[in-house]
């Protein structure tokens, strides 16, 4: 009896030592059901705002234990008893805008879960309704606001905003932000890039004050196929009935008024004489004021058209050739992410004197101000989304991922002259798939924009006997306009190949040679048949450039690329470091002597095109 009554106290010392464990189980936060955010508040740049960047609090989270701990409520201990695993106050900060890859060594390849923190305070306004802006944040981002769930977002380089009308309060705010850049095989992009995955809160963050009711966006443009019609679209947001609202462009004489159904869009067309088309030569924007439901903002905003006839592309029904380059989306000298307005300005600024009337900005919609400073720069734009070499194509996940990308995209800047192609991708593989995919992301940008062009940058060709290449992708049946990377001389074949290769295509459509080039370190130096030398790149530049010069359906060209770049990808010690040197530019600012090659071929292309005086 006594041996019994000792076993069942042992049994009663060992649970109470169990539940006495030092670790004791966390309290399970499940993650919050998916959320959206709201239809973007048009033309922020012009907006009443006030600005969330600078130091915020941010905590490494590999495991994802935030949401566990419940990161967003911002908890304070309230005793000396009171366990607590985490302060945002404690912890290190990163600078916003800004990827976490460069502020700090440790998080140089760093992918996953990292929660943001940043405190401010804020003076409610009576007839003022506020939107929590992000301008980019890669990759998957929820946000919570004074420990609220307001929503979250995929994708990292387009915007995204919330109603937080009933989440701010007077005083004291705090704002949280859980940023996960990790890959995913049905994501968009994919698992493979050639490309830095910089993660983090990568463009502004923004309060954006609007009232009430509010012109939510618009699309004033010129009617397609016309030089002097203004048609489009005005959208009011925050009431049921029909509004209003003016449109005045002052310089031009012009004051129209449209009014709105009952979901609050209004259409309109009207006559536009004597207007200043914008071009490259002439980048002439136009102050346009949208005023009516209690609302007014402003935009600079210019007219041309764009569209194509045969095998040329026509600006303001004229034939115009692409002196192009590819641009990355990163910082000269200090690397990472770009995503300042002296960014924008070296770098357009390097495009500029390489001759270039045209920009191609790859592999993803790049800063808005970078759009921006193209319309005001005359720089024509083609802009890309990240469906980037070969993406789940039977996913509706991975599709409706790339059709809200677009739509973003397009939603932020349908109304800036510069940009005149929406590219649906990069290198994709041809299959039933990967066409029926692209066939639908093309209905849904012509649905938003039938003003724009389509295109797309292919790399697959038919060889025919040893010398003609045929362009003959499918996907070519559904662009306006064939793009083409080909990379003779550095993946494939030597350069003097270009010396007797032809191209052809079946399609009576313009085509621009959207990448070709090779790398070199900058002032490393050899003989012209030296891989990685300058020579070599300048030879190569040389060679490509005379066998296009001899395709008749050749309507620009945009060569890879402006500025070396960081990829993990590219890895060979001493030459590569992590970078891809096939930029014209190195990433210090110094030219390579192809720069010179392709500034010189765009001096002789600019002055054929000149007219004569």
């Amino acid at each position: 009896m006594k041996r019994l009554a000792f076993l069942f106290l042992a049994m009663i010392f060992a649970s109470i030592h169990v539940s006495a464990s030092p670790f004791p189980a966390p309290q399970l936060t499940a993650a919050p059901e998916s959320k959206p955010p709201q239809d973007l508040v048009a033309n922020v740049p012009n907006r009443t705002t006030i600005s969330l960047d600078g130091t915020w609090r941010a905590i490494v989270d590999p495991y994802e234990g935030g949401l566990h701990s419940r990161f967003f409520e911002n908890h304070k201990v309230k005793n000396k008893q009171e366990l607590l695993e985490y302060d945002f106050d404690l912890s290190p900060g990163l600078k916003v805008p800004g990827d976490w890859n460069m502020q700090r060594d440790s998080l140089y390849f760093y992918e996953g879960p990292l929660w943001y923190k940043y405190s401010f305070d804020y003076k409610k306004k009576d007839g003022i309704r506020p939107f929590l802006y992000f301008g980019a944040a890669n990759y998957f981002t929820r946000v919570y606001l004074n420990g609220h769930f307001l929503g979250d977002h995929t994708g990292g380089y387009t915007p995204f905003n919330f109603d937080v009308s009933d989440t701010l309060v007077d005083g004291d705010n705090f704002v949280v932000v859980e940023v996960n850049n990790t890959r995913h095989a049905d994501g968009v992009p994919t698992l493979n890039t050639d490309w830095w995955n910089y993660g983090g809160i990568t463009r502004d963050v923004e309060i954006v004050e609007v009232p009430k009711t509010y012109i939510q966006d618009y699309f004033v443009q010129l009617a397609k196929g016309s030089l002097d019609s203004i048609a489009g679209w005005v959208k009011v947001a925050g009431t049921s009935g029909a509004q209003a609202v003016t449109i005045d462009i002052p310089e031009a004489n012009i004051k129209q008024t449209v009014t709105t159904d009952a979901d609050g869009k209004g259409t309109f067309q009207f006559p536009a004489q004597k207007l200043d088309l914008w071009s490259p030569e002439n980048p002439k924007l136009y102050k346009v004021v949208l005023s009516g439901a209690g609302d007014s903002v402003t935009d600079q905003i210019g007219f041309r058209s764009i569209s194509t006839s045969g095998d040329k592309i026509l600006l303001n029904g004229k034939p115009i050739f692409l002196r192009g380059i590819s641009i990355h989306e990163e910082a000269p000298f200090r690397g990472g992410r770009a995503f300042s307005s002296e960014d924008d300005a070296t770098l357009l600024g390097w495009a500029k004197e390489l001759g270039c009337n045209f920009v191609r900005l790859a592999h993803y919609p790049h800063h808005e101000s970078m759009v921006r400073a193209a319309d005001r720069m005359g720089l024509l734009v083609w802009s890309e989304i990240p469906v980037y070499w070969s993406i789940d194509w039977k996913n509706p996940g991975t599709l409706d991922n790339a059709k809200n990308q677009l739509r973003e995209e397009i939603s932020r800047d349908h109304n800036r002259a510069a940009v005149i192609l929406w590219s649906l991708g990069n290198e994709t593989p041809i299959n039933a798939g990967r066409t029926a995919f692209f066939t639908q992301t093309a209905a849904e940008a012509r649905a938003m924009d039938p003003t724009r062009l389509l295109t797309a940058a292919m790399n697959v060709t038919t060889k025919q006997g040893e010398d003609t290449r045929v362009i003959d992708d499918p996907l070519g049946q559904i662009v306006d306009v064939l793009g083409l990377n080909e990379y003779i001389g550095w993946y494939e074949h030597s350069i003097d190949t270009t010396d007797h290769t032809h191209w052809t295509t079946p399609y009576d459509k313009p085509l621009i040679v959207s990448e070709f080039g090779a790398d070199a370190p900058f002032n490393r130096h050899g003989a012209a048949d030296e891989r990685w030398t300058e020579e070599y790149q300048a030879d190569l530049y040389k060679h490509q450039l005379a066998m296009w010069s001899k395709v008749p359906f050749l309507a620009g060209m945009s060569p890879w690329v402006l500025m070396d770049f960081q990829s993990p990808v590219r890895q060979l010690p001493q030459v590569q470091d992590f970078h891809n040197r096939k930029g014209l530019v190195s990433d210090r600012g110094q030219r390579k002597e192809a720069f010179y090659v392709l500034q010189n071929f765009y001096k002789e292309k600019a002055a054929a095109a000149a007219p004569a005086q």
